[in-house]
């Protein structure tokens, strides 16, 4: 049997998040699949056959991919689902959208958040915000895993000659909801989740126009911009720059936190960072535990005085 990994892609490129996903599917020791659902993105199929690692390439092309709905994608899954005995996805908003869908057509317990695998039916998660991790252990005969892609190394997207097999798309019988729209924020910046760095800023910042203190920086490092679970219900920024346990997983090379205490829902989704730097006036505050590097200053003072030396 055979592991499926559900691709991910923005019409243009596949996400860096599913290549960890690869990279992780290949410590299975299984032949590895990539499923891909698209609206003819030719260039998306050309880097899915060059991915190191990848057999096959399963490519479901519908205009219907053109907006992606789980019942949608999930029944293609399902069609081809008793070839393969493990289904992977990243944790992401789309895997984390799509598998359950999967686990629950295939009557599974899906094992969420992986972190470590270590056999074929052993694996590693963290629980309580990442302050325990959990060893599962799984008696089932297919499994569904969504995988914690900051703990697992990109799979080259090169390099690789999967062939392709073109499927007929099938239809959701269960299809209860239509695609309305889409709101993504548009930036010159790299991509939260995938970005070197990533500077953050808590309710520290004290509202939503001093964010851009945050962004002169990150201008000059090329960074992204994260925020704390406080900053985003406190309305300073959208949702889709949190940082968390129950926002965005990061792992960058440099994460600076900026008036972020350090609460353990947000050390979850970011204490696999190489190097943390903190900024912060409280010198008790818990950030300091972890960061390798602290800096007890006031915020408006400091980050105005690190751009000028950038």
């Amino acid at each position: 049997m055979k592991t499926l990994v559900l691709a991910e892609h923005n019409d243009t490129n596949l996400s860096a998040a599913t290549l960890s996903v690869v990279e992780a599917a290949k410590q299975l020791g299984r032949e590895v699949d990539l499923l891909l659902t698209h609206n003819s993105c030719t260039s998306v199929l050309e880097e899915a056959k060059s991915v190191e690692g990848v057999s096959k390439v399963l490519n479901f092309s519908h205009e219907k991919f053109s907006s992606e709905v789980a019942e949608d994608v999930a029944a293609c899954v399902v069609s081809v689902s008793e070839e393969y005995d493990f289904f992977l996805a990243s944790s992401s908003t789309s895997g984390k959208n799509n598998l359950p869908r999967v686990a629950a057509l295939l009557d599974i317990q899906q094992i969420s958040e992986v972190t470590d695998i270590i056999d074929e039916k052993t694996f590693k998660k963290p629980i309580y915000a990442g302050s325990c991790i959990a060893t599962v252990q799984s008696s089932q005969e297919k499994n569904a895993l969504t995988i914690r892609t900051t703990s697992f190394d990109k799979a080259p997207n090169s390099g690789g000659s999967a062939s392709v097999e073109d499927k007929e798309v099938p239809e959701a019988d269960t299809r209860k909801s239509d695609f309305v729209k889409n709101e993504l924020t548009v930036s010159d910046r790299p991509e939260l989740t995938s970005a070197d760095i990533v500077i953050s800023g808590g309710r520290g910042m004290q509202n939503g126009d001093n964010f851009a203190l945050l962004e002169a920086v990150a201008g000059k490092l090329n960074a992204a911009v994260g925020a704390s679970r406080a900053a985003v219900d406190s309305g300073f920024v959208p949702n889709d720059y949190q940082v968390g346990q129950t926002g965005k997983s990061v792992a960058p090379n440099l994460y600076i936190a900026v008036g972020i205490s350090g609460a353990i829902q947000h050390l979850a989704g970011m204490k696999d960072s190489k190097t943390i730097v903190a900024i912060n006036k409280d010198e008790e505050a818990p950030i300091f535990k972890v960061a390798d590097y602290g800096l007890v200053a006031d915020l408006f003072e400091a980050l105005p005085e690190l751009e000028s030396k950038l």
